[in-house]
């Protein structure tokens, strides 16, 4: 919903060579993109005595470098505008932590617009594990196949697959084909690109 990887990148890129871990651009899209924090410190800093408090710091700076307001992703807001008016139900389904979701929805002024918001970190499992789709679908009381899930990241991606959704990959950061290989069935640019109609016609029974 919006385009947050640069700030996450960069406050990667500030904390973490002190603890020894050097974070590059590529670095970050293969290793931490989607993730949980918990999932990235246990594999590359293991022996960090306090995790949870690494993790907390690395948030709380994110929260300080968001400028508010922030853009969201062209075409976000008439697609949730097209989503009231056809009665279409939405969840915000998250790996980030409560307080990052938050204040990312409140930044780009979209946070009263959404059902219920699903924090991958609350769940047992985060993404890449379906858990946090499917704790949503229970929440909307809506089957998978009759759900799309737009997402930018492999953990993501992977996780709307297996939940059963019908899966959108959004290349923001990643190419079609990185996407597709990580369960995306198909791809768009943004939500002004013109496949956005054929996604949405599923949900009319226009297409199967």
């Amino acid at each position: 919903m919006l385009n947050s990887d640069a700030i996450h990148m960069s406050v990667f890129a500030d904390m973490m060579p002190p603890l020894g871990l050097a974070v590059s651009g590529d670095f970050y899209m293969a290793h931490m993109h989607g993730r949980l924090n918990v999932d990235i410190f246990a594999e590359f800093l293991s022996d960090h005595p306090n995790p949870q408090a690494l993790s907390d710091a690395k948030e709380a700076e994110f929260r300080a470098r968001l400028p508010k307001p922030y853009p969201a992703m062209p075409g976000l807001s008439d697609l949730i505008d097209l989503s009231q008016t056809n009665g279409w139900k939405r969840a915000v389904v998250t790996n980030a932590m409560r307080l990052n979701a938050e204040c990312m929805l409140d930044a780009i002024g979209l946070r009263s617009h959404f059902d219920t918001l699903i924090i991958g970190e609350e769940c047992a499992r985060g993404k890449p594990d379906p858990e946090p789709y499917l704790a949503a679908m229970a929440a909307l009381d809506v089957a998978p196949e009759n759900c799309i899930a737009f997402e930018d990241s492999p953990s993501g991606l992977r996780a709307a697959a297996a939940s059963g959704a019908y899966v959108v990959g959004i290349r923001s950061s990643l190419d079609d084909a990185t996407l597709r290989a990580a369960g995306a069935h198909i791809t768009i640019s943004d939500f002004t690109d013109a496949a956005l109609d054929q996604v949405l016609a599923r949900l009319t029974g226009a297409t199967q």
